[in-house]
């Protein structure tokens, strides 16, 4: 979610939802990303953690183990079985490769685990790493069966009530008349028009267009759900069952909801920030918040609740949208470049293959296959460098053995730092020019840079003992674990780098 997202469809959100929060709540209106890459595993991360990839160790969605060449996906853990359906490989998910706790556990730790935690999203890691290492329980959806599941990391069969949840298939009642826009669809004026050749398709569709006839695309791919508003709707269906089923809000200590609506990502990966899809996900999204804020109300009561607002990331505009609006603007492609770098580098240094992958904009060299040759990597690096820099699209090829010395801007310099970790990031970071990015596909948009529309995020704070106002003060993704812990009076994470943000705050002394 940008942060211009907030004001942009402001007029059209309810009094509820979103407006909610900004007119009764507190809003950071400066809230960034302060490292690389800003995608979503790093960003539920930080935002947990209140600490960086290179101390949390969470450097990418996936990213190549710079010891053994393997690519590591952020939450997977072959040593758990799925558990909701036992041969997805969807459900083989830990927080194990997580090296710091989280503001979860600390919560649980500080209660002596009376707290109950729980996580919730479309997405495994959006759900295993907010929960921490020592939660109740975590759970996310399975494609394939159409059911949220967990690994035997938290439990060895799903409760009673997820089961019936799972078994009303309410995917089957959301889709059954389709995706058209909430309101007459000539009424989205913040949006481009309906069909921009830059916009993705569901499967089967000629022209991408409302109505989007969802049965059908889900009949052929059941993870073109993801792709709607509905996902997001699932989710908070699947959320209120949770706070019923575990009293949340009831014991005597204070327990932890970490729900994330992911289908604002996939909706904007697939069409694009200019879009009416991703105009009509956020209008939607608002009402489903609205009906959140409601039951809690209702059940823990109003003032007795803290809720904190939040993105694991922003979005670039789609590359047609700004080339069509004469905006500099253009596709990356990191594979030729790799095959490009391995000829050179065969050529000066007499081996091949002495780069594994450009990967997160970092590349990843066969680091074994260097010292076990004697190679001076220094002279490795220096060489991709030279080469990089003179390729289009490249602003900066930086060396982070000597990332000090590199004549880059300093906030550029602290988020490489801080995304840097030796054993899980290439030696060399690309920065692409602005408008730039990495992609396969001609439509949809993707994030993962330093650029502003990446990496500036809403943050708003509501409830108990949270002020009301705003405040354009530079605050930073990492900050949010500690000023939880000081509303929360216990322990900030063991790896915590960030700041409180007193601002947010109506009073410490309780």
């Amino acid at each position: 979610m940008r942060w211009d997202y907030l004001y942009r469809y402001y007029d059209r959100y309810s009094n509820d939802g979103f407006k909610r929060l900004l007119n009764g709540g507190f809003s950071c209106e400066n809230t960034f990303i302060n490292h690389l890459p800003s995608v979503t595993g790093v960003g539920h991360a930080t935002i947990y953690t209140g600490s960086v990839p290179s101390l949390h160790g969470i450097a990418g969605n996936e990213w190549v183990d710079q010891l053994n060449g393997k690519s590591v996906y952020c939450v997977s853990d072959t040593s758990v079985r799925a558990v909701g359906n036992p041969t997805s490989s969807e459900g083989r998910m830990s927080p194990r490769n997580l090296l710091t706790t989280t503001i979860t556990d600390q919560l649980r730790v500080a209660t002596n685990f009376r707290s109950k935690v729980i996580g919730i999203s479309l997405k495994d890691r959006a759900s295993v790493l907010p929960a921490g290492h020592t939660p109740t329980a975590a759970f996310w959806f399975d494609d394939a069966s159409g059911n949220f599941i967990t690994s035997t990391y938290y439990m060895d069969q799903l409760p009673a009530w997820v089961n019936q949840f799972n078994g009303k298939k309410r995917i089957e009642q959301l889709i059954a008349n389709g995706w058209n826009t909430l309101y007459p669809v000539n009424t989205y004026k913040q949006s481009d028009a309906d069909e921009k050749s830059y916009e993705g398709k569901f499967s089967g569709e000629t022209a991408s267009v409302f109505p989007h006839d969802i049965q059908s695309a889900y009949a052929k791919s059941k993870g073109s759900f993801r792709n709607t508003p509905f996902g997001n709707t699932l989710t908070l269906d699947f959320t209120l069952e949770a706070v019923n089923a575990y009293q949340l809000g009831k014991g005597e200590a204070t327990d932890f909801l970490a729900v994330n609506f992911a289908s604002t990502d996939y909706v904007g990966h697939m069409f694009g920030v200019n879009s009416i899809e991703i105009e009509d996900t956020y209008l939607r999204l608002d009402k489903d918040l609205a009906q959140l804020f409601k039951t809690l109300d209702a059940k823990i009561g109003k003032g007795q609740w803290i809720v904190f607002l939040t993105a694991d990331h922003g979005a670039a505009n789609a590359i047609g949208f700004m080339q069509e609006h004469h905006l500099p603007a253009d596709y990356w492609r990191s594979g030729p470049l790799t095959d490009s770098l391995n000829r050179i580098l065969g050529q000066r240094f007499e081996a091949t293959g002495l780069v594994r992958s450009i990967r997160n904009y970092q590349v990843n060299f066969d680091l074994n296959k260097i010292s076990n040759a004697n190679l001076d990597f220094n002279a490795i690096r220096q060489t991709a460098i030279d080469f990089l820099q003179r390729q289009p699209g490249i602003s900066y090829a930086v060396d982070m053995a000597w990332v000090g010395r590199a004549p880059v801007p300093e906030r550029l310099k602290t988020m490489m730092v801080n995304g840097y970790n030796f054993k899980r990031s290439g030696q060399v970071q690309i920065i692409l020019n602005p408008g730039w990015f990495g992609s396969e596909s001609k439509t949809g948009t993707t994030h993962g840079a330093w650029n502003p529309y990446d990496t500036h995020i809403p943050l708003l704070w509501y409830g108990w003992n949270i002020k009301h106002g705003k405040s354009s003060r530079e605050v930073y993704m990492h900050d949010i674990a500690p000023t939880l812990a000081a509303l929360l009076h216990i322990e900030m994470p063991n790896g915590c780098v960030g700041k409180v943000i007193d601002e947010v705050m109506a009073s410490l002394s309780r």
